[in-house]
């Protein structure tokens, strides 16, 4: 391996501390008759490493097969960039270049460590390579990069040499991308004094999906029409869920990329309180080969918040233009997000404006910013019924109806008014209590 590594071009950039590198230099030192209990030591620590990336991943079967994989589907130079826009062109001299790595990596994929582990006294690279994985629940490991890894790494382990790794890989290249994107559909984001910013993947994304929202059919057509205008590269609007708290204007957006993931679809999370990275945001996704929608929960500013003056300029109006592949949706319980008091409308006596609602006029257009507004009003006493029969007969609780509905009433009056939430924490009570 260490005589194998260093023929690497375009992905020779593995990072020092990756277990790849640390494997291949160890094997050098073994190989010089370093001592033993210090290679095994070693070697024990990079398997450790491998393990807890496989639980984390959902890894199976052949570890070291998956991890190589893995490797192969983040790592960021010039050809993956080039393979995630265009794919790889066909007679393109960096060709020759990439088909050189991965032949590299063909002879990787079937490394033979019995000679190490004989010498050594070892079994782990054998245990590794035939693996048998824990069932875990998903919310412990992420779903989406456990599929991606797996269904690449059973079609490369089966390539008679590294020019269909090419072609396996380069095409994975262009349907998915690569890196922290193509493997995840959500993200939020963080940045510590002094370095840049990361993009944190949420693993376990809710399963929503539109369908599983009961009743407001005329807000996620209008909120699908926006979207699928936007992915098929369009014309399309930010938009404003607002309206009653429970009604599902957070389920809607979160919903979208379930529905639309492999359309390209991903979602970054922000809060208030990272307003200020959002210019950072969008430069980092502006050259990337995906439709991001940054999403703003329980969007809102009380009357001494002055957040949403930038939020109004990175949304329209400042000197940078918006990427045409990022939409902001945000959600409030707010028609107008910004609180409002009765002094704003008597700014010119109050408070010296020469116009009389400027103040007023100022705080409105924040929410003008947003092409698309919709309403989720409360249900009516009826559609709340309606909501509950059927989360019930979902869930397969059985009960009689009159029964059911008043017990849902009383429920009702006692945990926030009519609203699909209430209604879902009811079903959710009857589960674990019938």
């Amino acid at each position: 391996m260490n005589r194998i590594l260093p023929r690497l071009i375009l992905y020779s950039d593995l990072g020092q501390n990756s277990i790849l590198v640390q494997l291949a230099g160890i094997l050098q030192d073994w190989r010089r008759g370093a001592n033993e209990d210090y290679l095994i030591q070693r070697i024990y620590a990079q398997i450790k490493r491998l393990l807890d990336l496989s639980t984390v991943c959902g890894f199976d079967e052949n570890l070291w097969q998956c991890y190589l994989t893995w490797v192969l589907m983040t790592n960021d130079n010039s050809f993956t960039r080039t393979c995630e826009r265009t794919g790889a062109t066909e007679g393109g001299s960096v060709n020759h270049f990439a088909e050189n790595d991965f032949a590299v990596f063909h002879q990787l994929f079937h490394y033979d460590f019995s000679e190490l582990e004989e010498s050594l006294g070892l079994d782990c690279f054998s245990t590794i390579c035939n693996y048998r994985a824990i069932p875990k629940r998903e919310r412990t490991y992420n779903r989406d990069v456990s599929l991606q890894v797996r269904t690449l790494r059973k079609a490369l382990a089966e390539a008679p040499d590294g020019h269909e790794m090419f072609r396996l890989v380069t095409d994975y290249y262009r349907q998915y991308g690569y890196g922290v994107f193509a493997m995840n559909r959500a993200f939020r984001i963080r940045r510590e004094e002094g370095a840049g910013l990361e993009f944190l993947p949420i693993s376990n994304v809710d399963g929503v999906r539109l369908e599983d929202l009961l009743g407001y059919e005329k807000q996620k057509k209008e909120l699908r029409l926006n979207t699928e205008s936007f992915l098929a590269g369009k014309h399309a609007n930010n938009v404003l869920l607002y309206g009653d708290a429970g009604t599902g204007k957070s389920t809607s957006v979160k919903a979208l990329i379930n529905e639309y993931y492999d359309r390209g679809l991903r979602m970054i999370e922000i809060y208030k309180h990272q307003f200020g990275e959002l210019s950072r945001i969008l430069a980092e996704v502006k050259n990337r080969n995906y439709r991001f929608i940054i999403f703003i929960d329980d969007l809102s500013f009380e009357e001494n918040e002055v957040e949403y003056k930038f939020l109004k300029a990175v949304i329209e109006g400042g000197v940078e233009t918006r990427p045409e592949n990022v939409l902001i949706y945000a959600t409030s319980n707010r028609r107008h997000l910004i609180r409002e008091t009765w002094n704003d409308r008597q700014d010119m006596e109050h408070h010296g404006d020469i116009h009389r609602s400027d103040t007023m006029e100022e705080k409105l257009s924040l929410a003008a910013r947003f092409g698309v507004s919709i309403n989720y009003n409360a249900p009516s006493p009826k559609e709340f019924q309606e909501i509950v029969l059927a989360l019930a007969a979902r869930q397969g609780i059985q009960m009689d109806r009159a029964e059911l509905l008043a017990r849902a009433n009383a429920w009702e009056v006692r945990h926030g008014g009519f609203s699909g939430r209430t209604a879902q924490q009811f079903v959710h009570y009857l589960e674990g209590s019938v």
